[in-house]
């Protein structure tokens, strides 16, 4: 019989049948539906794991039954003995597979999240890295069918970026992404280092969830609205444009700059980024473990607090929280992080199993 309570299991089967039954009733408002229909969708594939890990379990007692049953036919016997040792393996990781979907949620997981990353000790190769950093998440995000769009950015002279901030949508993007946020250190020659010495210098990366409207309800009196000419450091690179948008919201103090081409893109651009960051400050507020282990992965920026090396000489990635390496950088540059996100992902998952247990 399966470790998880019947009892729980029960529970879970009975909440999927009201939900069902409240949305054929039909729902007071689109909200409500809305919020019963994330719900059913969110049981059904608990629910059919239950009911197949199930139909498995009582497979295995007739199986047992007939195995032991000394006056039958003994090849119908043997016969049994062979399917109940199949039967077992099977069972097993079925029980894994409901125990992973009967986990806690994150609820920013399904949903678009905000990409920060920011130079970190270096200097110019530190921006040169954190524009490298920006190219790998992007062509991920390609591969995944997600879409990337510049909120801002800060370049130095030789293409590095200083600071960028991009928005990527798509379905399940926090929840591929959210591991990323800390310091990532790079050891190798700089293009500007003339005598061929390795160096190591970092980057931060910090991964929001993108809020929703609903998620955060920000009043029209609370924030202040300045369209500008966009300035500072970058030369060349800087937009020129009347087109840069300023929002400040005044309650908290939070300032976002967008500076792309249009003045339009830019004011929705910028209130995403600050619904994020109101949402991720009220995340924090209610779970002040999560904000502290976020701010101690992400730092000071400095080469020491590490959770990833890009160690180009020997070509490899280590992610020093999970001890992986990997002996194919120049893959992982292009995109290829699947192996490194879904290590971080099981790695999550046995810690709350472990916990659960």
């Amino acid at each position: 019989m399966s470790s998880i309570p019947a009892d729980k299991l029960d529970r879970m089967i009975e909440r999927w049948q009201s939900v069902q039954d409240a949305l054929n009733r039909g729902a007071a408002n689109q909200q409500a539906f809305a919020k019963l229909s994330k719900e059913f969708s969110d049981l059904s594939p608990v629910v059919a794991a239950i009911e197949e890990l199930r139909r498995t379990e009582q497979e295995q007692a007739d199986l047992a039954a007939m195995a032991g049953d000394a006056g039958g036919d003994r090849e119908m016997r043997q016969m049994a003995e062979e399917e109940l040792a199949a039967i077992k393996p099977r069972l097993a990781d079925m029980e894994h597979q409901l125990k992973l979907l009967l986990l806690p949620k994150d609820a920013a997981d399904a949903g678009s999240a905000i990409l920060e990353i920011r130079a970190g000790t270096g200097g110019d190769e530190a921006a040169l890295f954190a524009a490298d950093l920006f190219r790998m998440y992007s062509r991920y995000a390609e591969l995944k069918g997600w879409k990337v769009d510049i909120i801002s950015i800060s370049e130095n002279d030789l293409g590095g970026y200083k600071e960028i901030v991009a928005s990527v949508s798509g379905s399940g993007v926090f929840a591929k992404l959210k591991f990323e946020s800390g310091v990532h250190r790079v050891q190798r020659v700089p293009a500007t280092e003339a005598s061929g010495r390795i160096h190591t210098s970092a980057a931060t990366v910090a991964v929001l969830p993108e809020a929703e409207d609903v998620d955060i309800d920000i009043k029209q009196e609370d924030i202040r609205i300045d369209r500008m000419r966009a300035g500072g450091a970058g030369g060349q690179h800087v937009n020129k444009t009347e087109s840069a948008i300023r929002v400040t919201h005044l309650p908290t103090g939070i300032v976002v700059v967008s500076a792309e081409k249009s003045q339009h893109q830019n004011l929705r651009l910028a209130m995403a980024v600050l619904r994020s960051r109101l949402f991720e400050a009220e995340r924090n507020r209610v779970d002040s473990e999560r904000a502290a282990a976020r701010k101690d992965q992400v730092g000071s920026g400095d080469r020491s607090q590490r959770i990833r090396t890009y160690n180009f000489p020997q070509g490899r990635v280590t992610d020093h929280r999970i001890n992986l390496t990997l002996h194919k950088l120049p893959q992982v540059l292009e995109g290829d992080l699947d192996e490194l996100i879904d290590a971080l992902i099981t790695d999550h998952q046995a810690s709350l199993l472990a916990d659960l247990g």
